[in-house]
Protein backbone atom coordinates (compact mmCIF):
# COMPACT_ATOMS: atom_id res chain seq x y z
CA UNK A 1 0.00 0.00 0.00
CA UNK A 2 0.91 2.03 0.63
CA UNK A 3 0.83 5.51 2.08
CA UNK A 4 -2.55 6.73 3.13
CA UNK A 5 -2.67 10.52 3.14
CA UNK A 6 -5.65 10.55 5.49
CA UNK A 7 -5.36 10.56 9.28
CA UNK A 8 -5.63 6.87 10.11
CA UNK A 9 -7.51 5.32 12.98
CA UNK A 10 -5.07 2.41 13.01
CA UNK A 11 -1.28 2.32 12.99
CA UNK A 12 0.04 0.63 9.87
CA UNK A 13 3.41 -0.79 8.85
CA UNK A 14 6.27 1.51 9.96
CA UNK A 15 3.88 3.48 12.18
CA UNK A 16 4.00 0.50 14.54
CA UNK A 17 7.04 1.24 16.73
CA UNK A 18 6.81 -1.38 19.48
CA UNK A 19 9.48 -4.08 19.70
CA UNK A 20 7.14 -7.04 19.21
CA UNK A 21 3.55 -7.74 18.19
CA UNK A 22 1.06 -10.58 18.29
CA UNK A 23 0.01 -11.46 14.76
CA UNK A 24 -3.40 -13.14 14.53
CA UNK A 25 -4.86 -15.00 11.59
CA UNK A 26 -7.02 -17.97 10.67
CA UNK A 27 -4.38 -20.34 11.97
CA UNK A 28 -4.07 -18.76 15.42
CA UNK A 29 -1.70 -16.15 16.80
CA UNK A 30 2.06 -15.75 17.07
CA UNK A 31 4.21 -13.28 18.99
CA UNK A 32 7.16 -12.06 16.94
CA UNK A 33 9.47 -9.06 16.56
CA UNK A 34 7.79 -6.19 14.75
CA UNK A 35 10.58 -6.09 12.13
CA UNK A 36 9.96 -9.75 11.29
CA UNK A 37 6.19 -9.13 11.03
CA UNK A 38 6.83 -6.21 8.65
CA UNK A 39 9.02 -8.37 6.43
CA UNK A 40 6.36 -11.11 6.31
CA UNK A 41 3.68 -8.58 5.39
CA UNK A 42 5.88 -7.21 2.61
CA UNK A 43 6.50 -10.73 1.26
CA UNK A 44 2.74 -11.41 1.18
CA UNK A 45 1.97 -8.09 -0.51
CA UNK A 46 -0.24 -6.88 2.35
CA UNK A 47 0.01 -4.51 5.29
CA UNK A 48 0.71 -5.01 8.96
CA UNK A 49 -2.26 -3.34 10.71
CA UNK A 50 -2.45 -2.81 14.47
CA UNK A 51 -6.04 -3.67 15.46
CA UNK A 52 -5.69 -3.78 19.26
CA UNK A 53 -3.04 -1.31 20.44
CA UNK A 54 -3.76 -1.70 24.18
CA UNK A 55 -3.04 -5.43 24.28
CA UNK A 56 0.32 -6.69 25.57
CA UNK A 57 1.87 -7.03 23.06
CA UNK A 58 -0.31 -5.09 20.55
CA UNK A 59 -2.36 -7.30 18.23
CA UNK A 60 -1.86 -6.99 14.47
CA UNK A 61 -3.13 -8.61 11.29
CA UNK A 62 -1.78 -9.13 7.80
CA UNK A 63 -4.39 -7.44 5.62
CA UNK A 64 -4.84 -5.07 2.70
CA UNK A 65 -5.36 -1.81 4.56
CA UNK A 66 -7.41 -0.18 1.81
CA UNK A 67 -9.74 -3.18 1.71
CA UNK A 68 -9.86 -3.22 5.51
CA UNK A 69 -10.96 0.44 5.65
CA UNK A 70 -13.61 -0.22 3.00
CA UNK A 71 -15.01 -3.16 4.98
CA UNK A 72 -15.07 -1.10 8.18
CA UNK A 73 -16.92 1.73 6.43
CA UNK A 74 -19.39 -0.70 4.87
CA UNK A 75 -20.03 -2.41 8.21
CA UNK A 76 -20.64 0.94 9.93
CA UNK A 77 -23.08 1.92 7.19
CA UNK A 78 -24.98 -1.36 7.55
CA UNK A 79 -25.18 -0.94 11.32
CA UNK A 80 -26.54 2.57 10.90
CA UNK A 81 -29.15 1.37 8.42
CA UNK A 82 -30.34 -1.29 10.88
CA UNK A 83 -30.83 1.21 13.65
CA UNK A 84 -34.52 2.03 13.97
CA UNK A 85 -35.27 5.64 14.76
CA UNK A 86 -37.94 5.58 17.43
CA UNK A 87 -40.16 8.63 17.55
CA UNK A 88 -42.53 9.59 20.33
CA UNK A 89 -46.00 10.34 18.99
CA UNK A 90 -48.29 12.39 21.22
CA UNK A 91 -52.03 11.92 21.57
CA UNK A 92 -54.11 14.39 23.54
CA UNK A 93 -57.33 13.69 25.39
CA UNK A 94 -59.70 15.78 27.40
CA UNK A 95 -60.94 14.54 30.79
CA UNK A 96 -64.36 13.89 29.23
CA UNK A 97 -63.40 12.57 25.80
CA UNK A 98 -66.33 11.06 23.87
CA UNK A 99 -66.38 7.51 22.55
CA UNK A 100 -66.02 8.50 18.89
CA UNK A 101 -63.03 10.73 19.56
CA UNK A 102 -61.50 8.04 21.77
CA UNK A 103 -61.89 5.36 19.07
CA UNK A 104 -60.35 7.67 16.45
CA UNK A 105 -57.28 8.37 18.60
CA UNK A 106 -56.97 4.72 19.62
CA UNK A 107 -56.79 3.76 15.94
CA UNK A 108 -53.92 6.21 15.38
CA UNK A 109 -52.12 4.92 18.47
CA UNK A 110 -52.27 1.36 17.10
CA UNK A 111 -50.75 2.57 13.83
CA UNK A 112 -47.96 4.43 15.64
CA UNK A 113 -47.04 1.40 17.76
CA UNK A 114 -47.19 -0.96 14.77
CA UNK A 115 -44.73 1.30 12.96
CA UNK A 116 -42.32 1.00 15.90
CA UNK A 117 -42.92 4.39 17.51
CA UNK A 118 -43.66 5.15 21.13
CA UNK A 119 -46.93 6.79 22.13
CA UNK A 120 -47.25 9.43 24.82
CA UNK A 121 -50.92 9.92 25.55
CA UNK A 122 -51.97 12.62 27.95
CA UNK A 123 -55.09 14.19 29.39
CA UNK A 124 -54.97 17.98 29.52
CA UNK A 125 -56.83 19.59 32.39
CA UNK A 126 -58.01 23.10 31.67
CA UNK A 127 -59.01 25.30 34.59
CA UNK A 128 -61.20 23.54 37.12
CA UNK A 129 -61.23 20.34 35.10
CA UNK A 130 -58.24 19.30 37.24
CA UNK A 131 -60.92 18.14 39.67
CA UNK A 132 -61.52 15.25 37.25
CA UNK A 133 -57.95 13.92 37.40
CA UNK A 134 -59.17 10.51 38.60
CA UNK A 135 -61.39 10.34 35.52
CA UNK A 136 -58.36 11.15 33.38
CA UNK A 137 -56.37 8.37 35.00
CA UNK A 138 -59.13 5.86 34.32
CA UNK A 139 -59.20 6.95 30.67
CA UNK A 140 -55.43 6.46 30.29
CA UNK A 141 -55.51 3.04 31.94
CA UNK A 142 -58.34 2.02 29.60
CA UNK A 143 -56.24 3.31 26.71
CA UNK A 144 -53.29 1.14 27.81
CA UNK A 145 -55.52 -1.93 28.15
CA UNK A 146 -56.96 -1.44 24.66
CA UNK A 147 -53.40 -1.29 23.28
CA UNK A 148 -51.98 -4.31 25.10
CA UNK A 149 -51.66 -6.28 21.84
CA UNK A 150 -49.55 -3.55 20.26
CA UNK A 151 -47.51 -2.04 23.09
CA UNK A 152 -46.46 -2.20 26.70
CA UNK A 153 -46.67 0.45 29.38
CA UNK A 154 -43.34 2.20 29.85
CA UNK A 155 -44.65 4.84 32.22
CA UNK A 156 -47.85 4.64 34.24
CA UNK A 157 -50.19 7.66 34.36
CA UNK A 158 -48.40 10.49 36.13
CA UNK A 159 -49.52 14.06 36.71
CA UNK A 160 -47.19 16.65 35.19
CA UNK A 161 -48.57 20.10 35.92
CA UNK A 162 -51.85 20.29 34.02
CA UNK A 163 -51.19 17.06 32.15
CA UNK A 164 -51.51 13.43 33.15
CA UNK A 165 -49.48 11.28 30.78
CA UNK A 166 -48.83 7.64 30.05
CA UNK A 167 -46.12 6.29 27.74
CA UNK A 168 -46.52 3.14 25.64
CA UNK A 169 -43.59 1.41 23.94
CA UNK A 170 -44.08 -0.83 20.90
CA UNK A 171 -43.83 -4.57 21.17
CA UNK A 172 -41.43 -6.29 18.81
CA UNK A 173 -42.76 -6.56 15.29
CA UNK A 174 -44.73 -9.71 14.63
CA UNK A 175 -44.95 -10.80 18.27
CA UNK A 176 -48.00 -8.91 19.44
CA UNK A 177 -50.01 -11.49 21.31
CA UNK A 178 -53.66 -11.53 22.18
CA UNK A 179 -54.54 -11.54 25.83
CA UNK A 180 -56.18 -14.65 27.22
CA UNK A 181 -59.26 -12.58 27.98
CA UNK A 182 -59.61 -11.48 24.38
CA UNK A 183 -59.02 -14.98 23.03
CA UNK A 184 -61.75 -16.32 25.32
CA UNK A 185 -64.11 -13.58 24.21
CA UNK A 186 -63.45 -14.29 20.51
CA UNK A 187 -63.98 -18.01 21.11
CA UNK A 188 -67.33 -17.36 22.80
CA UNK A 189 -68.40 -15.05 19.98
CA UNK A 190 -67.48 -17.69 17.39
CA UNK A 191 -69.41 -20.37 19.28
CA UNK A 192 -72.43 -18.08 19.57
CA UNK A 193 -72.37 -17.36 15.83
CA UNK A 194 -72.14 -21.06 15.03
CA UNK A 195 -75.04 -21.86 17.35
CA UNK A 196 -77.15 -19.10 15.78
CA UNK A 197 -76.32 -20.40 12.32
CA UNK A 198 -77.39 -23.93 13.21
CA UNK A 199 -80.57 -22.66 14.79
CA UNK A 200 -81.41 -20.71 11.64
CA UNK A 201 -80.81 -23.75 9.47
CA UNK A 202 -83.00 -25.93 11.67
CA UNK A 203 -85.84 -23.42 11.59
CA UNK A 204 -85.69 -23.39 7.80
CA UNK A 205 -85.67 -27.20 7.46
CA UNK A 206 -88.97 -28.51 5.96
CA UNK A 207 -90.85 -31.24 7.84
CA UNK A 208 -89.78 -34.71 6.82
CA UNK A 209 -86.07 -33.89 6.41
CA UNK A 210 -84.32 -36.06 3.85
CA UNK A 211 -82.47 -34.94 0.74
CA UNK A 212 -84.38 -31.67 0.42
CA UNK A 213 -84.43 -30.83 4.11
CA UNK A 214 -82.22 -27.75 3.75
CA UNK A 215 -83.66 -26.48 0.48
CA UNK A 216 -86.25 -23.71 0.23
CA UNK A 217 -88.62 -24.99 -2.50
CA UNK A 218 -92.34 -24.87 -3.05
CA UNK A 219 -94.65 -27.81 -2.42
CA UNK A 220 -95.38 -28.07 -6.15
CA UNK A 221 -91.69 -28.25 -7.07
CA UNK A 222 -91.11 -30.80 -4.35
CA UNK A 223 -93.85 -33.06 -5.75
CA UNK A 224 -92.33 -32.95 -9.25
CA UNK A 225 -88.84 -33.74 -7.97
CA UNK A 226 -90.07 -36.70 -5.91
CA UNK A 227 -92.35 -37.99 -8.72
CA UNK A 228 -95.46 -37.48 -6.62
CA UNK A 229 -97.38 -34.95 -8.70
CA UNK A 230 -100.86 -36.29 -7.97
Amino acid sequence: MKNDKKTNQYRVNEQIRVKEVRVVGDGGSTVMPTRQALEMAHQQGVDLVEISPNAQPPVCRFIDYSKFLYQQKKRAKEMKAKQVKVEVKEIRFGPQTGDNDYAFKLKHAKEFLTEGNKVRAYVFFRGRSILFKEQGEVLLLRFAQDLEEFGKVEQLPALEGKKMAIIMAPKKAGVAKKSQQKMDRERREAEAKEAAKQQTQESETPAGGGLFANAKISDEALKKLTGNDE
